[in-house]
């Protein structure tokens, strides 16, 4: 006979067990600082390289599962490098430091082509521009504006300027700072160019008035303002990834 119970029997209280998952868990061989050591920077995959740059995990996810939820959550590493230093500190396992060393490795990704490029080259069409700047405007979230100095052959006297940043007008790309530059390069001639996060590089009014505005001034201080680009992204639409306000008419610029 089953004798009933006199006093409940006390809660067992359960608590779920974590695998932290840490970096010397993993076999040697997988590590990130061991395969690249092992492979070279240039065959290792994001992964690593990410891994290596988050350096230390959390409890119950290392350096590599950290690594993973990035490219998992952007996609690619152009996604990754547009999202602010505050968004990329919020994820678990960041933070503020580690957030911003992602970002610096990415902007010197960005900006190794532009510093390594041969600075004598030719900018003569609004492709040429657009090509010069393109890296540069790759992956920016805000409009930036560039000018472009020119000798009478049409190769760089220098890298290309960035005079602002921000919604643009007249305010904020003054003629001042866009030809202060060029008089003290000796520039016989500039390019004025900015990019659309958008994508899209339709000009709008403001673009059109601002350029008429540093035409004039061109004239002025005798630099030939040659074009105005627009660079966007490429779409059935527009296949260049570009406009040229010279080749679109909208803007009467100095004869080269």
């Amino acid at each position: 006979m089953i004798e009933p119970l006199d006093k409940p029997v006390a809660a067992r209280i359960v608590q779920y067990p974590i695998s932290a998952r840490r970096i010397r868990d993993i076999p040697e061989e997988q590590r990130p600082r061991e395969t690249f050591a092992r492979d070279g920077a240039d065959q290792v995959n994001d992964r690593v390289l990410l891994a290596i740059l988050v350096r230390n995990g959390i409890p119950g996810h290392s350096a590599v599962d950290i690594a993973d939820e990035l490219l998992n959550r952007f996609g690619s590493l152009p996604e990754l490098a547009r999202e602010p230093v505050e968004e990329l500190a919020r994820l678990p396992g960041l933070g503020k430091v580690k957030a911003q060393i992602i970002k610096a490795a990415l902007e010197l990704g960005r900006r190794l082509p532009q510093a390594t490029a041969p600075e004598r080259v030719e900018v003569r069409t609004p492709a040429d521009a657009a090509r010069v700047i393109g890296l540069r405007a790759s992956g920016l979230e805000v409009e930036e504006f560039w000018v472009i100095l020119l000798d009478t052959k049409y190769r760089l006297r220098r890298p290309p300027m960035a005079i602002a940043r921000g919604i643009l007008d007249a305010c904020l790309v003054h003629p001042r700072e866009v030809f202060k530059e060029a008089i003290r390069a000796c520039a016989a001639a500039v390019v004025l160019v900015h990019n659309h996060p958008s994508g899209d590089p339709s000009p709008s009014r403001e673009d059109v008035k601002l350029t008429r505005q540093l035409v004039e001034v061109g004239r002025v201080v005798d630099i030939e303002v040659l074009d105005h680009v627009i660079v966007g992204q490429k779409s059935d639409r527009n296949p260049q990834g570009f406009i040229s306000l010279r080749e679109s008419g909208l803007v009467s610029f100095s004869v080269p």
